[in-house]
């Protein structure tokens, strides 16, 4: 009964309810700020990786710390990274003292075709979401194709 595995949802700067202006002044507040002070924003997963819910875990929180170290430190300002195929990202390829599996998702799955699948359909609920911005200009082009 109810909610019995996680499901996706979108909360606009992870806060819709107290946004009161419309997205696109957040995300172009954000773009402005990052470009004035040359700031980098960088995307962590300390959440699910090896697999599906029920078959995965959650990133260990020493290696999360390791990993927003090396940021902070700017260990990987001249890091080599590798784009992810479907969501336009980069990934590192090495982080100190984090075992390189672990940076790419699909690389943590036993089952890489259920990896791939799972991914298509974040893919289809990423699209749909932002679909009711495309008349607000080209943000859904940084999301996934």
């Amino acid at each position: 009964r109810g909610i019995t595995e996680p499901v996706a949802t979108f909360s606009t700067c992870f806060g819709a309810p107290f946004m009161p202006q419309f997205p696109t002044t957040y995300a172009e507040l954000l773009g402005n700020k990052l470009k004035k002070h040359n700031a980098q924003a960088w995307l962590v997963n300390t959440g699910w990786s090896g697999g599906a819910y029920g078959t995965g875990e959650r990133i260990d929180l020493p290696i999360t710390r390791k990993m927003l170290t090396a940021i902070l430190e700017g260990k990987l300002d001249d890091a080599s990274f590798s784009p992810d195929p479907n969501f336009k990202i980069l990934i590192p390829n090495e982080v100190p003292g984090v075992d390189s599996t672990i940076l790419n998702p699909k690389n943590t799955w036993n089952d890489k075709e259920a990896y791939d699948l799972k991914a298509n359909e974040l893919i289809t609920l990423f699209k749909k979401n932002f679909a009711k911005y495309e008349s607000f200009g080209n943000y859904a082009k940084a999301g996934p194709d």
